[in-house]
């Protein structure tokens, strides 16, 4: 088991990188063989999707760089139990592809194993991510 501290510290890292942008950053922290999941119903929305192992996360995280940007990132709440995670976010996303932005609450359950994310399960306004993708059919690399 992971150390509390050292948990919250992976996680703070976790959305430092992504606020940056930092595709290499991000990916580090991911476990080889991680889950990367965005919830929702896929026949209802663009944007769900599930990939497992570093090729498949790479390239669903490579695009929501690619397509989201977020800005004036605040973690609301952190619940920490062993190595189960559960983090409460708000941010202003900027979609680069329509220009909308709009500020949003988002909840992300993760897994920690051996000091890196084994699982993160990403909870969005599904609508809404849809919107800023502009029309596109899915969120894929």
């Amino acid at each position: 088991m992971t150390e509390r501290a050292e948990i919250e510290r992976l996680v703070h890292e976790a959305y430092a990188t992504r606020v940056r942008n930092d595709l290499e950053g991000v990916c580090r922290l991911f476990a080889p063989d991680a889950k990367f999941q965005m919830a929702g119903a896929s026949h209802a929305s663009a944007v769900p999707l599930t990939s497992v192992g570093a090729a498949e996360y790479r390239l669903a995280l490579a695009q929501m760089i690619k397509t989201f940007a977020l800005s004036d990132h605040t973690i609301l709440d952190l619940l920490i139990d062993g190595d189960k995670v559960a983090v409460h976010w708000r941010a202003n996303v900027r979609s680069t592809l329509t220009g909308e932005a709009v500020v949003t609450d988002v909840v992300d359950l993760l897994e920690v194993k051996d000091g890196r994310i084994a699982s993160f399960t990403e909870f969005c306004d599904t609508a809404m991510a849809a919107r800023l993708l502009g029309g596109r059919q899915a969120l894929t690399a």
